[in-house]
């Protein structure tokens, strides 16, 4: 991918909320659901907008969802969150590219390689989950290529907006982390 150096990542603002919610309510149906998304549970724009604003608040030992801004040549391209937050222990990762030219193109990895720092050293997790949709190659793919270790598979509820669904658990511990920074 072209740009590379430019891909950046930064926590939420408030200015990017109206962004992430265009996202969730505005995106192709059939991309949702291969994404393991349940339309039925979608909330509504004002719902959604207030929770957004609502986790700005909090500080960063109560935050239920802790979401961070990815952005390439300082515009916004997609977002990461993690949520299921035990702060000191372990939270669940979510990746979203927002439009599909960045998609498939190794900027994923790299976007969530420089996300890596903001959840284990902002949130001191242990361990960092992430179970993406078994029929969702792309988000497996990036967890591989940067080092998360395969768990298993499984059929659960992976998150508030999906339906039950065969996934795939990943992990990545702190040690693991570290030796992958200090390497």
């Amino acid at each position: 991918m072209e740009n590379i150096q430019n891909l950046q990542v930064r926590e939420l603002e408030l200015s990017d909320i109206e962004l992430l919610a265009d996202y969730w309510l505005l995106s192709d149906p059939a991309f949702m659901q291969g994404m393991g998304v349940d339309l039925t549970k979608l909330p509504l724009r004002e719902d959604l907008v207030t929770m957004l604003k609502s986790q700005l608040d909090y500080s960063i030992e109560k935050k239920q969802s802790y979401a961070l801004i990815w952005e390439l040549d300082g515009k916004q391209i997609g977002h990461t969150n993690v949520n299921q937050i035990m702060f000191g222990e372990q939270a669940y990762m979510h990746l979203h590219l927002w439009n599909s030219t960045f998609r498939q193109k190794g900027a994923g990895a790299i976007l969530v390689q420089k996300s890596l720092p903001y959840f284990f050293e902002n949130l001191k997790l242990k361990t960092l989950y992430c179970e993406p949709y078994t029929l969702n190659p792309a988000p497996n793919k990036t967890l591989e290529k940067i080092g998360f270790e395969f768990v298993k598979t499984h059929v659960t509820i992976p998150g508030t907006l999906n339906f039950e669904q065969e996934v795939h658990l990943w992990k990545l511990t702190r040690k693991n982390y570290l030796l992958k920074i200090n390497a």
